[in-house]
């Protein structure tokens, strides 16, 4: 009979316990921009991209540049050196294209490559701050979307900052 019981306390207590876990969330958005790392990196990105457009406008206006000299020059040229700077032109043409393309690429991995240590540390923080409150849980409102968050759970987005040094 004391066995019958103490399974029922047991059976009854275990979901009560399970149920008096703290679920925590917070969002990452709000901390990051305010991350000196971010503000090192879009500052180097943005550097970066600024080049890019740099050589795409010296590029395009020497493109520019060689098309004007050819249509004022295209009636008196000879058949055949007017095919051959039409050649030129088209492949300067693709060069530009694929720089473009190239540029872009570049631009993409290296914010990738930027984010990865800036997402590592706040990832660290995240788990120091869940292991502190004692959470279950901590979502990140701006990596996933949850459709509601209850008055139960807690935003640890501020003990986040705090852990990484941040006010």
């Amino acid at each position: 009979m004391l066995k019958k019981i103490a399974l029922l306390v047991v059976l009854f207590a275990l979901p009560l316990g399970a149920m008096a876990q703290k679920f925590a969330h917070m969002n990452s958005q709000e901390v990051i921009v305010v991350m000196p790392e971010y503000t090192k990196a879009q500052a180097d990105l943005e550097a970066m991209s600024k080049k890019y457009s740099q050589e795409m406008e010296r590029t395009q206006s020497e493109f520019n540049k060689k098309v004007q000299e050819f249509q004022q020059q295209a009636d008196s040229l000879p058949r055949n050196i007017a095919e051959r700077r039409q050649k030129e032109l088209q492949e300067m043409a693709q060069r530009q294209e694929e720089f473009q393309q190239e540029a872009y690429q570049s631009m993409q991995k290296a914010q990738q490559d930027a984010l990865v240590p800036i997402y590592k540390k706040l990832d660290d923080a995240i788990q120091a701050v869940g292991k502190a409150e004692g959470a279950i849980y901590i979502f990140d409102l701006a990596r996933t979307p949850i459709p509601y968050v209850g008055a139960e759970s807690v935003d640890v987005t501020s003990k986040v900052k705090t852990q990484l040094g941040i006010k």
